[in-house]
Parts: C-alpha cells; sequence; structure tokens
C-alpha cells in the first residue's frame, strides 16, 4: 500500500469478556485524512469457521481427501454462461449452456454447476467446438478450440443467466 498512501492497521484483542463474544476490533489509521475507523467483525472468528473444517479433514483417510458442501474448483470449471439465441432457446426445455474448460469432464461441471447455482442437474453433455479460421487481408488465422456443456435440470429447476440481457 505504499504507493496509494500509508495505511496502518491493527487489530487488538479485548478483555476476556469480550472474548467470549469473540468481537475483534479493528482500528485504521489513514494519514491522508488522520481519521480513526473502528469495525467490528461477526460473531465468529476464523478459527471457529475452519475448526469444523479441519475435524473433518484429520478424520478423513490418508489417501484421499476430504469431501466438502462446496466445490472449490468450480471458476477452474465454469468460464461463463453461453448467451446467444439457440441457448435461449434451450432455456424454455431446461436446458443451460456453459463455456468450459478443456480438460473439464461430465462430473466436475455437475460438481460446480451444484456449487455455483445450487442446482443438481440431471444431465450433462458436453460438445467440443473448433475454433473457426479466420482472415484480416492476407494474413490467416484460427481462433482456438472450446468446450461447451449442455446442463440439463429437473422440471421444477431453473438457473437466472439471462435476467439481465
Amino acid at each position: 500500500m505504499a504507493l496509494f498512501g500509508a495505511k496502518q492497521t491493527t487489530a487488538k484483542k479485548t478483555t476476556k469478556e469480550d472474548s467470549k463474544n469473540s468481537e475483534l476490533k479493528v482500528e485504521k489509521l489513514d494519514t491522508k485524512d488522520s481519521k480513526k475507523v473502528v469495525a467490528k467483525e461477526s460473531e465468529a472468528s476464523m478459527k471457529d469457521l475452519y475448526a469444523a473444517e479441519n475435524a473433518t479433514k484429520k478424520t478423513a483417510k490418508a489417501g484421499k481427501s476430504a469431501s466438502t458442501s462446496r466445490f472449490d474448483g468450480a471458476f477452474r470449471v465454469l468460464v461463463k454462461p453461453l448467451v446467444t439465441e439457440k441457448a435461449t432457446d434451450l432455456s424454455a426445455s431446461n436446458k443451460y449452456v456453459f463455456v468450459i474448460t478443456k480438460p473439464a469432464n461430465k462430473i466436475e461441471v455437475a460438481k460446480a454447476v451444484y456449487a455455483v447455482y445450487g442446482v443438481k442437474p440431471v444431465s450433462v453433455n458436453i460438445v467440443s467446438m473448433k475454433g473457426k479460421v479466420v482472415t484480416r487481408g492476407r494474413i490467416k488465422g484460427q481462433r482456438k478450440d472450446w468446450k461447451k456443456a449442455i446442463v440439463t435440470l429437473k422440471k421444477g429447476d431453473s438457473i437466472k443467466i439471462y435476467e439481465g440481457v
């Protein structure tokens, strides 16, 4: 933060009575305006939040990693929802289209959709798309190859992708 102005942050633990409530007071000193800003964190501290996760990791077998409720690699699988006319027409039949990474498979896509949108897919179809050959004047090139996933949901479920389009 040396480039944008010197900010100093100090954290103090209050008395034992306050530590029971696990509130942490943070004072920020801003040298530009010389103001004191006091903020309180929520009741749970970081140690309490990760206690349950560490307990599951210790009980898991040595060869296998512990499973969590959220899929950690969702951002590595789903690149973006595909917003086209064909994809919009498919949404009427509870099918949603996503651009995914090349090494992703059906299981990873299903877990990522559940982690991000909270909806379990019924089926996942993956299509490998070839990049188009493009020309600009005398120079020829090719766009990158990519993958798309068509995710089918149950009849009552939906994903709000096209809300702002």
